[in-house]
């Protein structure tokens, strides 16, 4: 709990500047990349997280990894949140502010989970279809779950359809039990 406060104070703070600046969607690549490059390796996060190796350590591998890659205002970023020892929570900083991005941007998230990966036609169609639905900007965020056999199961914030093979079954298997 105490970490997603430090983060959403983080997260908040650096999506004002990026707003401010006008740049929200410069500041979210720079981040991504970030999060692409290093933090979304297991053994990168331990070393930020690792309280036994100094700063500095930290603060030259970022420099080396992203120098004149990423904006100086995201780097000087970055070395703040090493600074203040909140580096290790960066992927729940990068969550909340692309939450916030979105929202300010008015652009909703669609968690689509199938049994196989979606195709770019697929996923464009599926876009289409949801945008005119909602009247919404829509992301999809695909997953992959072989264990539903078939159909789609999708999540639009609180609201949850199972159109699944695997669901189905399910409701059939409960019907006839009642």
């Amino acid at each position: 709990m105490l970490n997603i406060q430090l983060a959403s104070k983080y997260a908040t703070a650096i999506f004002e500047i990026a707003l401010e600046e006008k740049n929200l969607d410069g500041y979210d690549k720079d981040l991504a990349k970030v999060r692409k490059d290093v933090f979304s390796i297991p053994e990168a996060v331990k070393f930020f997280q690792n309280p036994l190796i100094p700063q500095q350590a930290k603060k030259d591998l970022l420099k080396r990894a992203f120098d004149k890659e990423i904006s100086a205002t995201v780097m000087n970023f970055l070395m703040l949140l090493v600074d203040k020892k909140r580096i290790g929570v960066f992927n729940e900083i990068y969550d909340i502010f692309t939450s916030l991005k979105n929202k300010e941007q008015g652009i909703l998230i669609a968690d689509v989970t199938t049994a196989f990966n979606l195709s770019k036609k697929q996923q464009d169609a599926l876009i289409k279809k949801l945008t005119s639905l909602t009247g919404r900007k829509i992301k999809i965020r695909p997953h992959k779950d072989a264990s539903i056999l078939g159909g789609i199961i999708l999540k639009i914030g609180d609201k949850r359809i199972d159109g699944s093979a695997a669901g189905r079954l399910r409701a059939l298997q409960s019907s006839l039990r009642n």
